[in-house]
């Protein structure tokens, strides 16, 4: 009975920490080159059709590791007024499969000739699933909690975000989940107990801080450090990137994430509108253990005017 309730308190206590602390959204290293997955209010801010399409593949050889697939398409419309754009994302970790579908819209406010601020908002759809299948027990005794997990939840979703830029400075502000959805919540009795336990499972805001700046170090050779503060259940981390732009085609940089590690990217333009982008990331100390992770990302820029490389503000 004792060695049961261990890992009956064992299993409470590790979706209570999913439910307050941990990180629900996927990481993303490329978000510099792409801050549609992090900021609906960047739908229309490539003043072109854009279409991306990313994967990332984390701690590579950990055995159910974190494999993120994303895809968005955005588009300023109405004399650049507005911005409209699509966005799905499928997340595996474990047991536990993820998919998402948004629509986003954006409102793009003409400040001056140099400078544009954005309100943007996005609603969509996450269905998870729990798929006790995919969980290997050396007991053969926990394989009756795996109920606990095997269902398939859904809830309807909402972020915000604001966008200021110009042609050298950009600074956004979102925040998802600001609806809370509930994915799971009830009660349960495990067999061979007394008394009723109950679990929960609901989306937590997650809080994003983006600024960026470009500055020219000589002709056709740019320094853009950027800094983004994320911020889930009150409990903030940093990533300091210093990134360079070269020959009007190469972005490249390191960036260093708190409590975590560090890594390398880079963005290559093709053409003035194919761009092909990598990252490469690694933890230090107790975190090297899970091992190195990778993300690479395509997109393309259908631009509505004579094709010309995008502003140096964007990644």
């Amino acid at each position: 009975m004792r060695t049961k309730m261990k890992k009956l308190m064992v299993l409470v206590i590790a979706f209570s920490a999913v439910k307050s602390f941990a990180q629900q959204d996927p990481q993303y290293n490329l978000y510099q080159y792409n801050q549609m997955v992090i900021n609906p209010a960047y739908a229309g801010a490539r003043d072109a059709i854009a279409i991306v399409a990313d994967v990332r593949k984390q701690w590579v050889g950990f055995d159910g590791a974190p494999t993120t697939a994303a895809f968005s398409i955005h588009s300023p419309v109405a004399n650049n007024k507005i911005g409209l754009g699509l966005n799905g994302m499928s997340d595996k970790i474990g047991a536990k499969s993820t998919t998402s579908f948004y629509g986003n819209f954006s409102y793009i406010l003409k400040l001056n000739n140099k400078t544009k601020l954005a309100f943007g908002a996005r609603a969509g759809y996450s269905s998870y699933k729990f798929n006790s299948n995919a969980i290997k027990y050396k007991d053969s005794e926990e394989s009756a909690y795996a109920d606990l997990y095997s269902s398939t939840k859904g809830a309807l979703d909402v972020d915000a975000g604001l966008y200021l830029r110009t042609n050298t400075f950009y600074v956004g502000l979102s925040a998802t989940h600001l609806n809370q959805g509930s994915i799971y919540k009830g009660s349960f009795q495990v067999k061979d107990t007394t008394g009723s336990y109950s679990l929960s499972y609901t989306l937590r805001p997650h809080v994003f801080l983006t600024i960026g700046k470009s500055f020219v170090i000589k002709e056709n050779f740019l320094f853009s450090p950027s800094l983004m503060v994320k911020a889930v259940a009150g409990k903030p981390t940093v990533d300091l990137n210093f990134n360079f732009f070269a020959a009007k085609r190469v972005w490249f940089g390191l960036f260093v994430r708190q409590a975590y590690g560090f890594g390398a990217l880079f963005q290559v333009y093709v053409t003035n509108q194919f761009r092909i982008g990598y990252s490469y990331d690694i933890g230090i100390g107790p975190r090297k253990f899970l091992g190195s992770s990778h993300e690479v990302m395509i997109g393309f820029d259908i631009k509505k005017n004579k094709a010309k490389m995008t502003s140096p503000r964007f990644l």
